[in-house]
């Protein structure tokens, strides 16, 4: 493909398409709203971790120490993040879509919040220990729509509350105060109109599912929506398809993983969420599948798994162009930040480059993904492990030792990979090197030849 027309499949057909996913506003706002939970979901999975240590031994000896009940101390925290996190992802989401219409992010995320709980039912049932009678308890909210199991209604709760306020606020239904009032005092008041048409729409909707099979909204949801598209989340081929996506977008520039982890992180975390309570009651892990799947696996190095190749580049490539690439990215390589390799080298745009930094990632994706269903390696256990977690140290956290193994393995096959096609691009930036060398010496000699001239010159006259 010539220049010409990859610039005019970039700009016709790329750009237009990556911008209307990357600036539209419900998907920042999600986006935002994940970003602003994260820190909570990986520490609220480090502490289910700790509390259910993978090593007998270091369990025994925790117990032995502080008494039978030390996991309390960590699974409080637990509960108190990662088990409710769709409650700050409502608030994240309300937030940064207010900022966007420019209107106070605080009370409306706040509305949000309450109009996500009118949707959810406060009963839940319970069954005693020791015995098979189901009751309802009714006054208490439950974890499990406050968790993983909500975070679609909390999603829709969190957008279609702040389309509301503005829709109010537009409308100028307000109640406003006089000049002297305080600002926190007219803001208050400026939203209790809002508030309370909000409130009113979540109360009728809550109303109208009673009267349908599913009784709630949440249930309604989870079963015709979260649950088919969680499945289908869950898939090698959707897996492959979003990997494609998150190299091809950077293949232009593009940064492929915000626009693609913008539509899967609900998924993806759901899985986790899925893995990671089953890993705490000693239960099967169900999907193979998560966040971390992608994140740790896939991503060695960054997006299209490029750690291997730059160690390619500082051991085995001669050109100095490719050594010094190498050495800049490294560092930042080590935890999976690659923009150095990928505008550098340059992997953008370069068509050598394209083979290896697309389908490294789905043969990654094929090797682990078989590998977990096998029985090899044991599938992700749900704990969110930041993203600049080092190669070894992220797939010990989430699987093991025999995660770590994989890791290792990925890293030496993401080389062979990436080593005849970093070969091809290494000649050819040895050749333009040698020829540079030679049209430096070249012009050197004639500029000293013209020295020479003049001073003969001089000397004569």
């Amino acid at each position: 493909m010539s220049k010409s027309k990859t610039d005019t499949f970039e700009d016709r057909v790329v750009m237009p398409w990556a911008d209307k996913i990357a600036n539209n506003r419900y998907l920042i706002a999600v986006r935002d709203g994940f970003m602003l939970a994260m820190p909570l979901l990986i520490i609220g999975a480090f502490c289910l971790l700790i509390a259910y240590f993978p090593i007998a031994g270091v369990t025994n000896f925790m117990a032995r120490l502080f008494g039978a009940n030390w996991t309390s101390f960590f699974m409080i925290v637990y509960h108190a993040s990662f088990a409710i996190m769709a409650v700050f992802v409502i608030l994240g989401i309300a937030d940064s879509l207010s900022k966007h219409y420019e209107q106070d992010g605080l009370s409306t995320g706040v509305i949000a919040l309450v109009s996500f709980l009118i949707l959810t039912p406060f009963a839940t049932n319970f069954t005693p220990e020791g015995s098979t009678a189901v009751y309802s308890v009714t006054g208490v909210i439950p974890l499990q729509w406050l968790g993983s199991d909500g975070l679609f209604v909390g999603i829709f709760a969190a957008i279609a509350a702040t389309e509301l306020v503005r829709f109010v606020y537009k409308r100028h239904w307000t109640i406003k105060m006089p000049a002297g009032v305080p600002p926190t005092v007219s803001k208050a008041f400026a939203a209790l109109i809002p508030s309370i048409i909000t409130f009113l729409a979540f109360d009728i909707l809550r109303l109208i599912f009673t009267f349908t099979p599913w009784a709630t909204v949440h249930q309604f949801i989870f079963s015709i929506l979260q649950v088919p598209l969680t499945h289908l989340g869950a898939t090698l081929a959707a897996t492959l398809v979003a990997n494609f996506f998150v190299t091809f977008f950077w293949m232009f520039g593009i940064a492929g993983g915000d626009i693609v982890q913008a539509i899967m992180n609900p998924i993806w975390i759901e899985l986790s969420a899925v893995n990671l309570a089953a890993f705490s009651a000693g239960k099967l892990l169900p999907n193979i599948v998560t966040q971390q799947f992608n994140q740790i696996y896939l991503w060695v190095g960054g997006s299209g798994a490029t750690l291997a190749l730059c160690l390619i580049l500082l051991t085995i490539c001669k050109s100095q162009r490719c050594k010094k690439i190498g050495k800049l990215g490294i560092f930042p390589g080590l935890f999976n930040i690659n923009e150095p390799i990928v505008f550098g080298l340059p992997i953008v745009l370069n068509p050598i480059m394209a083979i290896p930094f697309i389908a490294t990632p789905l043969v990654q994706a094929l090797i682990t993904y078989f590998s977990m269903a096998a029985g090899l390696v044991p599938r992700p256990n749900g704990v969110l492990v930041p993203w600049t977690c080092p190669v070894i140290i992220g797939g010990y956290l989430i699987s093991g030792a025999r995660g770590a193994i994989l890791q290792a393995v990925q890293l030496v096959i993401s080389g062979l990979i990436y080593l005849p096609f970093i070969k091809v691009l290494d000649r050819q930036y040895v050749r333009e090197e040698t020829s540079l060398q030679e049209e430096t010496s070249l012009q050197g000699k004639i500029s000293l030849q013209g020295a020479g001239l003049q001073n003969a010159e001089a000397a004569k006259s």
